[in-house]
């Protein structure tokens, strides 16, 4: 009663699982083991809780299917025309790319295994995954000893002294900052926003030492040669 055997599943006639089939080897999963039919529905839980426990004990089998499977949609990374760059080393003293050099850095590409490459001369060469193929140039960032956690600190505390504009390298608005006690403070609050928004930087145009992997803002600007594109309202 409640349950009834067709093929190779069972099916729970009630509650919301009616029309889910659980595979046979599964049962053992359920509580079932060795139980006929008849003994599984004398053992079905009646009322209300028969629903959750229902799905408690499902949720138990698909994560047992989801560990013994592996991943969902995993796909191979040995398809064929892919290329695997790698991350960049990082410079720990300037948190940039090793070996940039004008605003550019060069990272290694992998391709993937089983993959054969014919350059302009006709020579051919098969990759195994663990040879470089290619330098990827990327983009980096001159930086030049300013760190952006220093001046946010003297713009927050020494910021009425002009500390922060003595360090990014302008004299005259750090002594003038200093003379008026930071404008009365407001100055100071206004250099400080303008210092965290990243918006003022050093004074020689270099960018802040940040992390590479940090809290880094880019600024876009429009210019003539900007492209404007009509906005189309439905």
């Amino acid at each position: 009663k409640g349950l009834r055997s067709e093929g190779t599943g069972l099916y729970p006639l009630r509650g919301p699982f009616k029309n889910v089939a659980l595979l046979p080897f599964s049962l053992r999963l359920l509580g079932g083991g060795g139980m006929s039919v008849s003994k599984m529905a004398a053992a079905w839980p009646s009322g209300s809780s028969a629903p959750e426990a229902a799905t408690a004990r499902l949720l138990g089998v698909l994560w047992f299917v989801s560990v013994t499977t592996g991943p969902w949609g995993a796909v191979a990374t040995s398809a064929g025309g892919e290329e695997s760059p790698k991350y960049p080393k990082i410079n720990d003293a300037t948190q940039e790319p090793v070996n940039c050099t004008n605003y550019t850095a060069h990272v290694s590409c992998f391709p993937a295994p089983n993959i054969t490459c014919k350059d302009s001369s006709g020579n051919e060469t098969h990759f195994t995954g663990n040879e470089v193929g290619f330098f990827k140039p990327i983009s980096c960032r001159n930086v030049n000893g300013y760190s952006y956690k220093v001046a946010v600190a003297l713009s927050l505390f020494l910021g009425w002294l002009g500390a922060d504009r003595f360090y990014l390298g302008y004299p005259a608005l750090g002594l003038l900052k200093f003379c008026t006690v930071g404008f009365c403070g407001i100055g100071s609050l206004i250099d400080f926003i303008l210092i965290s928004m990243q918006i003022v930087g050093p004074s020689d145009g270099s960018s802040y030492i940040i992390d590479y992997y940090g809290t880094r803002l880019t600024r876009l600007s429009i210019t003539n040669e900007t492209y404007r594109k009509t906005q189309l309202y439905p």
